[in-house]
């Protein structure tokens, strides 16, 4: 949220405009004449209200909700682009300091939006900010979240299932790539190359899924955690071309690595992506066992990980006639969630996978 040091004419108007009160009732919110207000609204920046006014401007913004504080930001920002000074007008391009604090918070807040597959919110943050500067105008702290910016938007393109395209998760981790090159951070420019190596399984290029997370799992620009999951997903785009028994092993160092780690979640989403192994090998014994524990010992309860987690218990369950029907009941409990909160790429997935079941049912009764 934005704090102002020193309020102006030009301050005191956004919060106005925020408020949506007109100049008679933003006077009777704050306690002041309406002759005050006309003035701070005539003279902008080039007035500054009494301290004690100051102080009243400040409780009133401290009191306005979150959608207040958001209008007053945007407000602020495009009516400070152009401001008085000397007699003269000057325009800025950047983003002054205050924004960078407003676009940090927003990104935090967008974060957490997007674990909740909450779309909409995460995407308006992200977008606040896209759309207000471009990035020629920006030093290197507006470059940097700039490019934040881009790869969250391709992290919920990703998670809606706009992989490829101008408008995707492709696109914007390439954006978000060029651009953390340009800043020199190694480390980010290597998890966009393994996000980017997830688009490629995403979109069925398996095989060059898998070159890109062999070469990434021994990167010495990742963190171990990253090494491990890029070895956990060499063994996913083995398994999903058929390659079964290495993908196991594979999968395996990979788990071990996450529990070496102490990292529980990562630990509970390889048993998920070993059991999808084992019943593709025809181990349907294994298989059940490890989504077991796959899902007795997951530690979040983010829709989306809930809805792999069923789609993969489910998957299981339909591989064999006795539990078929269980198996489609599990698939219908993961659509309906999947439904709610927009996650094309898991519902497509789970329609798949029925009618692969529906084909193998037929089969067998002929």
């Amino acid at each position: 949220m934005a704090t102002v040091h020193q309020w102006t004419g030009l301050e005191a108007r956004a919060l106005r405009l925020a408020l949506r009160l007109s100049v008679r009732s933003f006077a009777s919110h704050l306690g002041v004449g309406i002759r005050t207000i006309s003035k701070w609204e005539k003279l902008l920046a080039a007035t500054e209200p009494r301290q004690d006014t100051q102080a009243i401007l400040d409780t009133a913004l401290a009191r306005a909700d979150v959608a207040t504080h958001l209008r007053f930001e945007t407000f602020l920002s495009e009516t400070g682009r152009t401001c008085s000074m000397g007699g003269r007008r000057t325009t800025a391009s950047g983003p002054m300091a205050w924004e960078h604090e407003s676009w940090t918070d927003d990104l935090e807040r967008a974060v957490v939006a997007l674990s909740r597959q909450d779309f909409a919110f995460g995407e308006a943050l992200i977008r606040r900010w896209l759309g207000r500067f471009k990035t020629t105008a920006l030093d290197d702290k507006g470059l940097y979240l700039f490019a934040r910016s881009t790869t969250l938007l391709g992290d919920l393109q990703r998670d809606q299932g706009a992989v490829l395209g101008p408008l995707s998760a492709q696109y914007s981790y390439a954006s978000a790539k060029s651009l953390f090159g340009q800043l020199g951070i190694h480390r980010r420019v290597a998890q966009l190359d393994l996000s980017l190596a997830v688009v490629a399984e995403m979109s069925g290029r398996l095989e060059v899924a898998a070159r890109q997370y062999e070469s990434l799992a021994v990167d010495d620009r990742l963190s171990r955690r990253d090494q491990a999951r890029a070895r956990l997903w060499v063994g996913t785009a083995l398994s999903k071309d058929g390659n079964h028994s290495y993908a196991s092993r594979v999968m395996l160092g990979a788990t071990r690595d996450f529990e070496d780690l102490g990292e529980p979640e990562d630990w509970s989403v390889a048993h998920q992506k070993l059991a999808l192994a084992h019943r593709g090998a025809g181990d349907l014994t294994n298989a059940l066992h490890l989504i077991d524990i796959a899902r007795r010992t997951a530690v979040t309860d983010v829709p989306m990980q809930r809805v792999r987690l069923e789609t993969a218990h489910g998957h299981i369950l339909l591989s064999d006639p006795a539990t078929r029907d269980d198996g489609l009941t599990v698939l219908d409990r993961a659509a309906r969630l999947a439904g709610r909160f927009g996650l094309s790429h898991q519902l497509a997935s789970i329609e798949g996978i029925r009618a692969m079941s529906e084909g193998a049912s037929r089969l067998r009764r002929r």
